[in-house]
């Protein structure tokens, strides 16, 4: 396995990591919305009566499905 593979597995590990911290941090001492907090507020954003927030949340999706799933 070749070093930037390695220091790219780390980088997304550590993310994760990251991420599972802060919902912990968030569940434990309710200073910090949760994850599903920030879902629901981005998903309930409009402009107008379009709704931003979910075309947002979809175009996410789509990118990471063709960056990491499309093979």
């Amino acid at each position: 396995m070749s070093v930037t593979r390695m220091i790219a597995i780390g980088g997304f590990v550590l993310a994760a990591l990251l991420v599972v911290g802060v919902e912990w941090a968030a569940r434990r001492w309710h200073r910090i919305p949760t994850l599903g907090d920030m879902a629901a507020v981005i998903m309930t954003h409009e402009a107008g009566r379009i709704p931003v927030g979910r075309i947002a949340v979809f175009g996410f999706w789509w990118w990471v499905g063709w960056h990491f799933l499309a093979r």
